[in-house]
């Protein structure tokens, strides 16, 4: 135990410097806001690796409607409706924000934004920037408006490790910077988390290293509901070229007509579902892992959809492409399944309000409703912004006063090592039991092995919040007894009607669940 510096961070701390962190900073402006980054800003977040684009129903022949309807479809009947409607109606009204930003979405010959389409949707809607790179260079604008914002202070290499409660607010959070194990109690009036998903608890991701569930697990660990952990999107055109994180081929390179082929050169979605290539990712997904389990490999061919244009159209996957020896516009690109998305998350309001009083959440860290059981392609950097506007907005209204801190002490010890050392085990057993396919043998086995590795890591930070969150996405995945959307379980392998409602659920639920497996196994083996 230790009293650690107390450090002012104004009236609002964001915990998070992707685009919900930023763009929410930017909203509050001229608040006093501190924004905890864990990398300096220029390196970039999961943000800045978004390749698609932003849904928008703008398009003469498209409407929210038609965009909210491909919404709980791909959703597999548990999105929120009302969610879902504040999605798609403030969609045009936030691309608006970001242009007004300085982010230069792509334009035709009369000045109109270029619109493409991706799997699942209905009509082209996607809002793009240079092809692939509307994540980078909305990033790239965020950036340069913080940074020259004098009321946004930003805090880089350091890391949240814990929140910190004060008379049961949310009152800061406790941090480390880079390398140390001495905490600082960063405190502010509120704090809002926008830290991304959990795609470095699985071993093949399309997720930068930082992205390791944290900002959920921190949330548990301090009360908060968590909604719809098992659901976990895998996106079907990870390159698979040996790197972690892997490289993405973009969603939009089937919707100009690439397709998916086999070794032999046969397309074989076709027979798993009418869209064939265009299907819902959870489908795409499922059928390219079936044929790898056969000893396949798969590719993704663009030769004759994208062909010689393929440099200039798509230059960040051509670039992927280039640095593994692949020329994309005479050879087929291997791919493979890979982590990418998290529906689940901290449960928050319309407004990004949590169970908790003190603290918003926004982005890939919350959970709102609207991607339901399997996320929209280009939802996520449209939820971010949608959303943030919206928490801002409510915290600007409704901002609390900071109860005292004087008396804080932090519990938890800081152990950066050996929360590297226990990475690697924690991620083959979420791959190997808790991911693209389920079973309840597997989901038992890996609570199991979590709580081994829970008892080796003792009460350490930032171990603690990964395994976590790993232990919410599998106890979810256990009580979830059907398979829908992201989430699938080849001993249930029907979708339940009964069962079309969203988990909410608290650690100490899973704690539960995780000591109810425990006593089975043990009684089993005295059996």
């Amino acid at each position: 135990m230790s009293t650690p510096e107390i450090m002012d961070g104004g009236d609002v701390l964001i915990v998070g410097a992707g685009l919900a962190g930023l763009y929410t900073a930017l909203k509050l402006s001229p608040r006093p806001v501190t924004v905890l980054a864990a990398a300096p800003l220029k390196k970039g977040s999961s943000s800045s690796w978004a390749q698609g684009g932003v849904a928008a129903a703008i398009g003469k022949r498209d409407s929210s409607e038609s965009h909210a309807k491909d919404t709980h479809i791909a959703g597999a009947g548990i999105n929120d409706s009302e969610i879902v409607d504040l999605l798609t109606k403030d969609a045009a009204k936030r691309i608006e924000d970001l242009i007004k930003l300085g982010v230069s979405f792509d334009r035709d010959e009369d000045g109109e934004l270029v619109l493409g389409r991706e799997a699942a949707h209905s009509a082209r809607r996607i809002v793009r920037v240079k092809g692939d790179m509307a994540g980078r260079e909305i990033m790239t604008s965020l950036v340069g408006a913080v940074s020259v914002d004098p009321a946004i202070t930003v805090i880089e290499n350091h890391l949240a490790v814990e929140l910190a409660l004060c008379e049961e607010q949310v009152c800061g959070v406790y941090a480390t910077k880079a390398g140390s194990t001495t905490p600082i109690l960063i405190t502010a009036r509120a704090v809002l988390i926008a830290t991304g998903g959990v795609g470095h608890l699985y071993q093949v991701t399309t997720n930068p290293k930082a992205v390791r569930g944290e900002g959920l697990g921190m949330a548990a660990r301090a009360g908060a509901d968590i909604a719809d952990p098992e659901f976990v999107q895998f996106h079907p055109t990870a390159m698979a070229v040996g790197r972690d994180p892997a490289p993405l081929a973009t969603e939009a390179l089937r919707g100009e007509g690439a397709t998916i082929i086999n070794e032999k050169g046969e397309r074989f979605l076709s027979a798993l579902h009418e869209d064939a290539e265009l299907a819902p990712r959870d489908i795409v997904t499922r059928g390219i892992f079936a044929e790898m389990q056969t000893g396949e490999k798969v590719y993704l061919d663009c030769r004759e959809a994208v062909g010689a244009e393929f440099p200039e159209r798509f230059p960040t996957v051509f670039e992927y492409c280039r640095q593994a020896d692949i020329n994309p516009v005479t050879d087929p690109i291997p791919i493979a399944p890979a982590q990418h998305y998290h529906m689940g998350g901290v449960l928050t309001d319309e407004n990004g309000r949590t169970s908790l009083s003190g603290l918003w959440a926004v982005g890939e860290v919350s959970s709102t409703g609207a991607h339901g059981a399997n996320r929209l392609a280009s939802n996520s950097l449209l939820e971010a912004v949608v959303f943030g506007a919206r928490a801002a907005h409510d915290i600007d209204q409704n901002i609390p006063q900071i109860p005292d801190t004087s008396s804080q002490i932090f519990k938890t010890k800081i152990d950066h090592e050996l929360a590297e050392s226990l990475l690697p085990e924690l991620r083959r057993l979420m791959s190997t039991y808790v991911g693209v396919i389920r079973k309840g043998a597997g989901l038992r086995l890996a609570l199991q092995e979590f709580a081994v590795l829970e008892a080796e890591a003792g009460y350490t930070a930032p171990f603690s919040n990964m395994v976590a969150a790993a232990k919410m996405i599998a106890s979810a995945a256990l009580l979830r007894t059907e398979s829908r959307g992201g989430h699938y379980r080849s001993d249930y392998v029907e979708t339940d009607p009964d069962q079309a409602k969203r988990t909410v659920m608290t650690l100490s639920v899973t704690e539960a669940v995780v000591v109810e497996v425990l006593e089975a196994t043990i009684g089993a083996a005295h059996g």
